[in-house]
């Protein structure tokens, strides 16, 4: 009965995080078929909505990165139960992106605009392509397992999770980090950034940066040597043209 709870539970943090992902799409690229978005949302004087909105981008990359530390989670487990560690994890990544896109200001000073329609075209093309590069990555990696389904179905099931093994399935053979690649392509592709989504585009890519320095340190930590290696001869975010 109470595994049962925790894959119920896990499909319930799993929905509440695709609807999230789904809106944050239509956030950034500000579609008409939401409100609020990066530049129709809540309006104040220039200095607050700064001081405002870096403190909830803050607020996201602090309890995103935070919650993932091994030492972290090492310590969670003693009040949240390993199957729904994952989880739970994810429920509150979501409601911090929900608490960021719930109460951003729109500062909508222009700081580039493509009107010509092929330019804007492209810049359009690179935004979904960006956002299609995040999601095939995750199912590269283990989609259920990243998102805390496979933990809860686990323990269900009675089974035990195999040992990580260092894959590099497309995209990985090619960049590190593909998930966050994407993510940049998605935040800094648009063909009208104002103010606000710059400040969105900015503070987002510089905690990526700094989440990619600890998750690489983790990663050294479970696989050694093969990541190190790894590390040698694969780009970060972009390819690596010829030998190091």
């Amino acid at each position: 009965m109470v595994r049962a709870f925790y894959l119920a539970y896990a499909a319930i943090c799993y929905a509440i995080f695709f609807a999230t992902f789904l809106y944050l799409i239509a956030f950034v690229g500000n579609l008409p078929v939401v409100q609020p978005t990066v530049d129709f949302a809540r309006e104040a004087p220039p200095g607050r909505t700064l001081l405002i909105d870096s403190a909830l981008i803050a607020l996201f990359g602090v309890q995103h990165s935070a919650m993932a530390r091994p030492g972290f989670e090492a310590a969670w487990t003693h009040i949240v139960p390993a199957p729904i560690e994952r989880s739970t994890y994810v429920l509150f990544a979501s409601i911090a992106l929900i608490i960021l896109m719930l109460f951003w200001h729109e500062w909508t000073t222009p700081v580039w605009t493509v009107t010509e329609p092929v330019g804007a075209a492209i810049l359009w093309a690179l935004f979904g392509l960006g956002w299609l590069i995040v999601f095939t990555s995750t199912f590269l990696i283990n989609h259920f397992e990243l998102f805390g389904l496979q933990q809860a179905w686990f323990a269900l099931r009675e089974r035990a999770a195999a040992p990580p093994v260092l894959r590099q399935p497309f995209f990985y053979r090619f960049v590190r980090h593909p998930l966050y690649a994407g993510f940049f392509l998605a935040f800094w592709a648009t063909p009208a950034m104002t103010a606000g989504h710059l400040l969105l585009a900015v503070g987002l890519s510089v905690y990526m940066l700094i989440a990619i320095r600890f998750e690489e340190r983790d990663l050294i930590d479970v696989f050694g040597e093969a990541y190190v290696s790894y590390r040698r001869r694969v780009g970060m975010l972009v390819p690596r043209i010829g030998g190091r």
